[in-house]
């Protein structure tokens, strides 16, 4: 467990309280000071430490609105422990409806950071020790890139049983055991000994309403399952079987030109099926994308536009694709039934 006295920023939160905190970061250029916004809720209650950031890429919005709600919930008024919501990390980025800071850098590249750094590793360095070293744990919200989308998915290194077992209880059938990237906040954590999953779902600069529904809910479950919230009894909800894919790839565009969209998210996939067809600007057929193995969509392109050698489609591989589909279909289901009743 973290520690009984947490400071953040210099103000200290005590047991039972709640408040709201400015992270104070180099002002701008206008003399204008930007903040990170950090909201903490400490339960009466000891329990685990849990951080839970979003818009670490200012253009990815749907984190935030998963952290807005995530507040709102009525199921976190009985805490155990620490909440330390974060829903902007990068405010430059979210001011800029840019991925990156304003040198250039990726924030999620530049951990951990330095006090006398880059703009960059400045804000990095603040994150990870005002934040990160002070939680159990950490849930990181992600959309995919600009005109690319991502299937609700948890990313993380499932060789710790620790790390497993927050991806499970999240309530996804699509995990992607990823190598850990050096200079990401994930590498940083690891180290520190931080247990972390990155939630991907959605796209850039859009609210994706399914994607916020299944991160809120998720969010909660992974609450529950380290002891923060009281578990609930089995459900509909848990019949979801998490499948886990050891390995993934980007399908690339063999020409350039207009494309017209076959295989969408969710899509199971075996080997040369047709994924998309690429045209000229007269119609006529240039090439076709095919599957190269058998496997899920989990990420697509969006705009019909496509340059030689350009990602399109993300493809898990997994030994039991059937069971992923009809696991995505449960999601959809459970997700309509708790429309009403979101905030448990």
């Amino acid at each position: 467990m973290a520690s009984t006295k947490l400071e953040i920023a210099g103000v200290e939160i005590k047991p039972g309280e709640t408040k709201q905190i400015q992270l104070p970061t180099p002002r701008l250029f206008t003399d204008t000071k930007i903040p990170i916004p950090v909201h903490v809720i400490r339960g009466k209650r000891s329990g685990p430490t849990l951080f839970v950031s979003a818009a670490i890429h200012g253009d990815e919005l749907n984190g935030i609105e998963i952290v807005a709600r995530l507040l709102k919930s009525k199921a976190i008024q009985r805490l155990r422990g620490t909440l330390i919501a974060v829903p902007m990390v990068n405010v430059y980025g979210v001011l800029n409806q840019s991925r990156y800071l304003p040198d250039r850098r990726d924030l999620n590249r530049s951990f951990p950071g330095s006090a006398k750094g880059s703009l960059a590793g400045r804000i990095a360095h603040l994150f990870l020790n005002e934040i990160v070293v002070k939680c159990d744990y950490g849930i990181d919200l992600h959309t995919g890139a600009i005109h690319r989308s991502n299937l609700p998915q948890i990313r993380g290194d499932f060789a710790d049983e620790a790390t497993l077992a927050m991806a499970k209880s999240f309530g996804l059938p699509v995990l992607l055991n990823t190598d850990i990237r050096e200079g990401s906040l994930r590498q940083c954590a690891a180290d520190l000994g931080v247990k972390v999953i990155l939630y991907e779902a959605g796209e850039a600069l859009r609210y994706d309403e399914m994607s916020i529904r299944a991160g809120l809910k998720g969010v909660i479950n992974v609450m529950r399952e380290v002891g923060m919230l009281n578990k609930r009894k089995i459900g509909k909800e848990h019949d979801i079987q998490p499948f886990i894919a050891r390995q993934s790839g980007w399908v690339r565009a063999t020409e350039s030109g207009f494309v017209n969209h076959v295989a969408q998210l969710g899509d199971h996939v075996q080997k040369g099926d047709v994924l998309a067809l690429i045209s000229d600007p007269y119609g006529n057929e240039l090439s076709r994308i095919l599957a190269p193995a058998q496997g899920v969509i989990v990420g697509k392109q969006n705009i019909p536009l496509t340059q030689t050698g350009e990602a399109m489609y993300h493809v898990a591989y997994f030994k039991q694709p059937d069971s992923v589909a009809v696991g995505l279909e449960l999601l959809q289901d459970n997700l309509d039934l708790a429309e009403q009743t979101i905030v448990l």
